[in-house]
């Protein structure tokens, strides 16, 4: 990748006030709140006959109690309830199987997708738009009048697979290759095709060209509509602040709800479908939280390491935004196990461990022999033992399901991660800043997402093979290597002034300021164009032919859309600050009214 690019005009200039439903918290009660003392900056444990002074990040405990959560109920269970959503399932079946024209039925396979519902139909879905892209593949001149139905169509045969030209979109440019002016007061056809331009690929200029065009159209649309369509507002403020293809599918399902309620053309049969299955599903997620947390509980990790982030809740959001459909759960309780241990090592060797402490336990991960750790501190034995019983127990679960010993493969990348960590440490203490490329060919391991996808092939797919395996060592698909840069610029926009503040390595803003000599305003500009020509990478993959499972290249992609979702306002992951706890209360806790 070439850093020495012009710097590009932003994506983003202002951050919008994120959109959210209103909230109540449950009683305080139920919820543990903030240590009421501050903690010191520094603080010191005993270790053997020995005082080491330590670094602290002043960490606050969870404010989602054992307790809390192991109350978490609903009354969407039982029978009654899946019957009513079965009847309503069969009313939008046969809505799919009507002969409508293709505008109607893209119509409504977009709002199935945004309601949440797309699942219960893929292979409805999938017959029609192979129907479609059959038809009209090359030869769009029956619609050449209509921005929105070919925009429409452009992003959902994409966002399926189906390999459509940018070129569909001549018919609306003008001799000199421009969007032609007279476009840009269809507000509606604009934010279709500002949403169409997010699946471009690295070279489409006429996909760049209407992203721009459109996004100055909307940006002038937001200024003079005072309110006079509401719902279309809305839209497009929503989809300004951030492109529905990089938004996280469960929150944007949540969101699109209360939104599609208020539309006029609403559909009163997908309206009571997405919500009945929003809950339903949201009764499954409680179960599979309570299942983590009870794990969580019993490693005792939480209650011992007072200096890690205790953050259960945030990180069973991930696995959420992942894979949210119900006959998932396994993955995400699993997952949720995967993302806390990777939260709890992260902070032991950012925050806590001495350099000498962090080689020997990045040596006894590497060795992974629960008889050679008579040199760890106390801490550490905790920690090691835990990963230790978590990995191999999981390692055993799938052998017994598919007959391959994955453990060799989980142990690698594993060690890889602590390897990544010891060396941002060794920078750390070197006073070492990293030139942006060094920095990112290792970070893109540190952040965590390669062994994520290596559960999430191991866990979900029905036949996992030795190649599919070996993926994870470190020469990864470019699948699996977009979806790590994506998690690792986002998390260093969203996190790196508070790690500044605490004293850590320098990060991609900061590496690239050092080796550019450009302000903080513009090295953040520059991170910005980094993640929009990534994204255009993970398009391609989608499109080209893959020996990974689709399921697997849809999770990628799942947590590139989580990396926006928890870091667009600040680090969501670690504060525990407004915005996380109404996305946690709408996701998990309360259910749809």
């Amino acid at each position: 990748m070439a850093l020495s690019m012009p710097l590009p005009i932003p994506l983003h200039t202002s951050v919008p006030k994120v959109i959210l439903a209103g909230r109540k918290l449950p009683p305080s009660s139920r919820i543990r709140s903030y240590a009421s003392s501050q903690v010191q900056s520094m603080s010191t444990v005993e270790m053997s006959d020995q005082t080491i002074a330590r670094r602290s990040a002043d960490y606050q405990p969870p404010i989602w109690s054992f307790e809390f959560i192991q109350s978490l109920k609903t009354e969407f269970v039982g029978e009654a309830y899946s019957r009513r959503r079965d009847k309503l399932k069969e009313d939008v079946r046969v809505m799919l199987q009507k002969e409508v024209n293709d505008e109607d039925q893209l119509e409504l396979i977009d709002n199935l997708q945004r309601l949440g519902l797309s699942y219960h139909f893929e292979d409805e879905v999938k017959k029609n738009l192979d129907r479609i892209y059959n038809k009209n593949h090359g030869n769009y001149g029956h619609k050449k009048d209509s921005l929105y139905a070919i925009a429409l169509e452009f992003r959902i045969l994409r966002q399926h697979g189906y390999n459509v030209t940018q070129e569909i979109f001549n018919g609306f440019r003008d001799e000199s290759g421009n969007f032609k002016a007279c476009l840009g007061e269809d507000y509606k056809g604009m934010l279709y095709l500002y949403e169409a331009s997010f699946h471009s690929m690295e070279g489409e200029s006429i996909l760049d060209a209407a992203k721009a065009f459109a996004t100055k159209h909307l940006k002038e649309y937001i200024k003079v509509n005072q309110g006079k369509d509401i719902h279309l507002s809305t839209l497009v403020s929503h989809a300004l602040e951030l492109p529905l293809h990089w938004r996280m599918l469960r929150m944007e399902a949540r969101w699109f709800i209360e939104v599609y309620q208020q539309s006029p053309l609403v559909n009163p049969i997908l309206l009571d479908l997405a919500k009945l299955d929003f809950n339903l599903v949201q009764a499954t997620h409680q179960e599979d939280l309570k299942h983590a947390s009870r794990w969580w509980k019993r490693t005792g990790l939480g209650e011992k390491l007072g200096f890690i982030r205790d953050r259960l809740v945030e990180n069973f959001l991930w696995p959420i935004g992942e894979l949210y459909e119900p006959y998932y759960g396994y993955y995400r309780r699993m997952a949720t196990q995967v993302n806390t241990l990777i939260t709890t090592i992260d902070d032991i060797y950012d925050v806590y461990g001495t350099l000498d402490e962090l080689v020997l336990f990045t040596e006894a991960v590497e060795r992974w022999d629960i008889n050679r750790i008579e040199n760890l501190p106390d801490y550490m034995k905790l920690c090691f033992f835990q990963l230790h019983n978590s990995i191999n127990q999981m390692a055993a679960d799938i052998f017994r399901e598919q007959g391959l010993d994955i453990l060799p493969y989980s142990r690698k990348v594993w060690t890889d991660l602590c390897k990544t960590y010891l060396l941002e440490v060794k920078w750390y203490h070197s006073g070492y800043t990293p030139t942006l490329q060094e920095y990112l060919d290792n970070a893109v391991v540190s952040i965590g997402a390669p062994i994520i996808l290596h559960y999430a092939y191991a866990l979900v797919s029905n036949q996992i093979t030795r190649e599919g395996l070996e993926c994870f060592e470190r020469e990864y698909p470019n699948v699996i290597h977009c979806s790590s840069l994506l998690l690792r610029l986002a998390n260093d926009l969203g996190t790196s002034p508070d790690e500044m503040k605490r004293g850590d390595v320098p990060k991609s803003i900061q590496c690239y300021m050092n080796e550019t000599r450009v302000s903080n305003e513009d090295a953040r500009e520059y991170i910005w164009y980094l993640i929009e020509i990534t994204w255009k990478k993970l398009n391609k993959e989608r499109l080209e032919i893959s020996s990974l499972p689709l399921t697997l290249i849809g999770t990628a992609m799942n947590l590139a859309r989580m990396a926006q979702f928890m870091y667009l306002y600040g680090d969501g992951h670690s504060s525990q600050d407004q915005v996380t706890r109404n996305r946690i209360l709408s996701l998990v806790v309360n259910p749809v009214s």
